[in-house]
């Protein structure tokens, strides 16, 4: 048994501060529980009354005779720490307290939920809140909750598992859900999360046999690691996880520091989070019940490919168009399959999208026969049926449902979804064979592609690989002469180079190393060198190095008056190539994630960049790489010559472990790393400390 089975599943419930008028918040969470037929006991815990919506009561828990499993906590602030303590005593496994006025309301509110927090682990109870709205289990008639929805709309049992920190933000879900005709397996909001949150709720579901599809909003993470474990757990057990994430975080100082931290943010790490661990993230909650309604309903398609069969070209090209942009494919049909197609329906047209007009006329079974040869025609993992509004008239739809219902047999691990308006009684029909009806294609096909993605996302969900212990960092200056020495340590490859600290060493310098020359400033305190003219390039002789030296030192001292200067970089330049940058930035959530883009001082200007956290393994670098649109040009460009993707792979690898392994780093950047036909070479690299 999962340690929160007694939290959404209890065989008892007490309930304390319950009232006798069911418009209080106490009365509506006793009425619920009486009204929806919980089949547990019900101890009502009031002061004075000895009897509240016709249940005995009892004036403390302590009263109550045998167990009690959960108690939900209802009364006015300063009176849930006694009655906390009293579940402690009792033995009480799991409490909700749904009173407010703690970690919400202040300093005070903090050091009583604090104690809270103290109680109940002193106890071994688990706890839902303060502040929450209650949980709920459909299928058990398990309604704690004050939500005023239950008054008007109660939600049906189903298989949609739901957890959120924000009680209104659940309801609405709940509310949603029900009005598409959608049903709940167990639902529960954390409110401020002082023990139990939403990562802990999504490995409770992840385990429930009554639960498929995961339904999750989030406004924050206090634990990363947990989140990471609950959504792969989720992933592997084949059950998808829609999440909503609302609100942000500043990212920090120290983090805008470098071109990582200011192109992070928190919804970026957020999302590569999500996406690593096999979740969609949903942008509205229309579009999560869409896809919880495509999962639970349907299923996940196998594949990416969408077969289109249409009464009407127009919408069969809308939805097409959707299709590819939302990064579906819509294959055309094999020629074998079209002849096939034309046997049925000679009127018909397309390659796919697949027309049958409305030439289909009364034959509406011959719809069989075309989604069969679509299917097999494009490999299609899910079949789009645009019908209009045959799904009105029930007499004529009885020949379609049953053709469809032998489709949904024959082939049981396709989509297959209706888009049309339709009765309540026909789509239900269809739901109960299996196949999702919308009336808009559009949303459908939303749907549909999140669906996909989902299957695509378990598929490559992964834990990170486990770290070795290396020797800790010293960093002393900080400049990027010593960040060069720690990643060339690391294994990524650097030019040689001297640090000179006057005109004529800079001159020798380059003399030695070959010309053209590059020449850099070398402070600690100036991150972005070109914004002060503290770069110089193309240095062709040892005059233009001893000119550039001077220019150089008068301006940036004009620029940066403060800035401690330990002289200059000299280095030879390379020509050719492609500049990337490889940041490594320590979330104070998640940790350790690694950026990737097109490098140089383009890289804020065009944003082309993609993050996944570290240390990367071999296949996970390779894909951080593909998401970067401009890595195409790793592969040569009208005429350019391909580059040497091995040697990023192995830097991206490489740097991604220092970053992860090294406490004392808050982050390393790279940028630019220079990718040849042969081998990478990092130009600059920059060390950020932790502090302490």
């Amino acid at each position: 048994m999962h340690e929160l089975e007694p939290l959404f599943r209890p065989t008892s419930v007490a309930v304390i501060g319950a009232s006798a008028e069911p418009a209080k918040l106490g009365g509506r969470v006793l009425r619920n529980l009486i009204s929806y037929g919980y089949g547990g006991h019900i101890y009502p815990v009031h002061a004075r009354d000895a009897e509240v919506q016709g249940l005995p009561a009892f004036r403390s828990v302590a009263e109550i005779p045998g167990e009690v499993e959960q108690a939900v906590i209802i009364t006015p602030a300063a009176a849930v720490e006694p009655a906390l303590r009293a579940c402690a005593a009792k033995g009480v496994r799991a409490v909700q307290i749904l009173s407010s006025g703690f970690g919400e309301a202040g300093a005070e509110g903090v050091a009583a939920q604090a104690r809270l927090v103290a109680i109940a682990r002193e106890a071994g109870i688990r706890l839902i809140g303060p502040n929450a709205i209650g949980g709920i289990s459909p299928p058990d008639g398990f309604f704690a909750t004050f939500s005023s929805l239950m008054a008007t709309a109660r939600p049906a049992p189903g298989t949609i598992g739901v957890a959120t920190q924000s009680g209104a933000f659940g309801s609405h879900i709940y509310a949603a859900a029900t009005l598409r005709g959608l049903g709940i397996s167990r639902a529960m909001a954390t409110g401020n999360e002082a023990d139990v949150d939403v990562a802990a709720c999504i490995d409770y579901l992840a385990e429930d046999a009554g639960t498929s599809v995961i339904c999750a909003a989030l406004e924050g993470c206090r634990d990363g690691a947990a989140l990471r474990r609950a959504l792969l757990k989720a992933a592997a057990a084949g059950k998808p996880v829609v999440v909503m994430k609302v609100g942000s975080t500043e990212v920090g100082a120290a983090a805008a520091a470098t071109h990582t931290g200011s192109l992070a943010g928190e919804d970026r790490i957020i999302d590569t989070v999500f996406r690593e661990c096999g979740a969609w993230r949903a942008q509205s909650i229309e579009e999560m019940v869409d896809i919880a309604y495509v999962c639970s309903v349907g299923r996940m398609p196998p594949s990416t490919n969408v077969g289109i069969v249409t009464i009407s070209g127009g919408i069969g090209v809308l939805m097409a168009d959707a299709c590819v942009e939302r990064g579906l494919a819509v294959p055309a049909v094999a020629p074998e399959a079209l002849a096939r197609i034309a046997e049925a329906v000679p009127a018909a047209g397309g390659h796919n999208p697949v027309d049958v007009t409305t030439a289909v006329g009364g034959n509406l079974p011959v719809f069989q026969p075309v989604i069969e040869a679509v299917l097999d025609g494009a490999r299609a993992g899910t079949i789009l049926v645009y019908l209009s509004h045959i799904g009105r008239n029930g007499a004529r739809f009885g020949p379609l449902a049953e053709a469809l219902s032998r489709l949904r047999a024959a082939h049981p691990d396709r989509l297959l979804v209706c888009v049309m308006t339709s009765s309540p009684e026909i789509r239900l029909q269809l739901e109960g064979m299996g196949i999702p009806v919308f009336e808009d294609p559009t949303r459908a096909v939303a749907a549909v592609a999140a669906a996909a993605a989902l299957r695509g996302l378990h598929a490559r969900a992964e834990s990170l690989p486990a770290l070795s212990l290396a020797t800790p960092l010293s960093i002393t200056r900080g400049d990027e002469a010593e960040a060069k020495a720690v990643i060339a340590q690391a294994g990524i490859q650097i030019l040689p180079e001297r640090v000179c600290t006057t005109a004529e060493e800079a001159m020798e310098a380059a003399s030695t190393l070959g010309f053209p020359a590059v020449m850099k400033i070398l402070s600690a305190d100036i991150p972005h060198k070109t914004d002060v003219g503290g770069v110089a390039l193309h240095l062709a002789d040892k005059p233009a190095v001893g000119t550039a030296f001077a220019v150089m030192m008068e301006r940036v001292r004009r620029e940066k008056p403060a800035a401690r200067i330990e002289g200059v970089l000299i280095a030879p330049m390379l020509r050719g190539g492609l500049e990337v940058i490889i940041g490594v930035q320590r979330d104070p959530v998640f940790g350790p994630m690694v950026m990737f883009g097109l490098g140089g001082v383009g890289v804020e200007l065009f944003r082309d960049v993609a993050f996944a956290s570290a240390p990367l393994s071999r296949r996970r670098a390779e894909r951080l790489i593909d998401m970067v649109r401009g890595a195409r040009l790793l592969d040569g460009w009208r005429g350019s010559p391909a580059l040497d993707r091995e040697a990023l792979l192995r830097a991206l690898c490489n740097a991604s472990l220092l970053g992860a392994e090294q406490d004392s780093l808050a982050g390393l950047e790279i940028n630019p790393l220079l990718v040849m036909e042969q081998g990478a070479v990092a130009l600059d690299a920059l060390l950020t400390p932790r502090a302490v």
